[in-house]
């Protein structure tokens, strides 16, 4: 109808006519296209409140394995000490309990997750229709947090390569039976705290001098123990990304 009454003062002449149909028009399309993006803006941040709130879930499963994690290295490095004290030839540990102990010193833990999973789920536009500057901050924290600093492969060290080099596989393979990892039911790792095995005595002691024999393990189960603690400490960083987050997340 408007279409056709300015085409109509066209033909007439009708200048004024004319300019106010025509801005009525333009206001028209303005608005139109105002309200089109009004509505796209706020269906973007309605999915972006869904997707927070589906991460949550998430957030607590990884809170729950970092802690499982923390966990797992004071057990470990319950052994580490145990093993040191093998290594210094304390007699109340026996060949058996130096040897397991060396071993389990070796075990590693670690996060499987990285920021790609963050990124695949919030792009920088999701980020955009966050208004709360808090949990943007949070969120761009755990999207850019380095997990190669928690990952399993970064907890491997010349110290795990070398003691079981030295352990027979036969061994490790006892130990690990024995008192190797377990599988909790939320599907971390747990490693037990102390460990009933025996091994045949001549056995052991065979193995027990030949690790005793390598002096320098004590050094590379030092620099093994600085890596875990680096990873500790930046498992807690993470950890406490996780739990911040979460507090804001409706």
């Amino acid at each position: 109808m408007l279409l056709r009454r300015l085409s109509t003062n066209l033909r007439a002449q009708n200048w004024t006519a004319i300019t106010v149909e025509f801005v009525m028009v333009v206001l028209g399309v303005f608005f139109g296209i105002l309200a089109a993006n009004w509505n796209l803006e706020r269906s973007a941040k309605q999915e972006t409140v869904r997707l927070l709130s589906q991460i949550k879930p998430e957030l607590v499963a990884i809170v729950a394995n970092l802690e499982s994690i923390e966990t797992y290295y004071k057990v470990s490095d319950g052994y580490a000490r145990q093993a040191v004290d093998g290594w210094r030839g304390d007699p109340s540990i026996s060949d058996t309990a130096f040897v397991t102990a060396a071993y389990q010193a070796s075990q590693i833990n670690g996060n499987g997750i990285n920021s790609l999973v963050w990124a695949q789920i919030f792009g920088a536009d999701n980020l955009r229709n966050i208004d709360d500057l808090g949990l943007r901050r949070n969120l761009l924290q755990l999207m850019a947090f380095d997990y190669n600093l928690v990952n399993i492969s970064d907890a491997k060290s010349r110290y795990r390569e070398e003691v079981r080099k030295v352990i027979p596989d036969v061994q490790q393979q006892a130990i690990r039976a024995r008192c190797g990892d377990r599988l909790r039911s939320d599907g971390n790792l747990v490693l037990p705290v102390t460990c009933d095995l025996t091994l045949p005595a001549a056995e052991a002691a065979r193995t027990a001098a030949a690790l005793r024999a390598r002096t320098d393990l004590v050094g590379e189960l030092n620099w093994h123990q600085a890596g875990i603690a680096t990873q500790m400490q930046n498992i807690k960083n993470l950890k406490g990304y996780c739990t911040q987050l979460m507090k804001r997340i409706a």
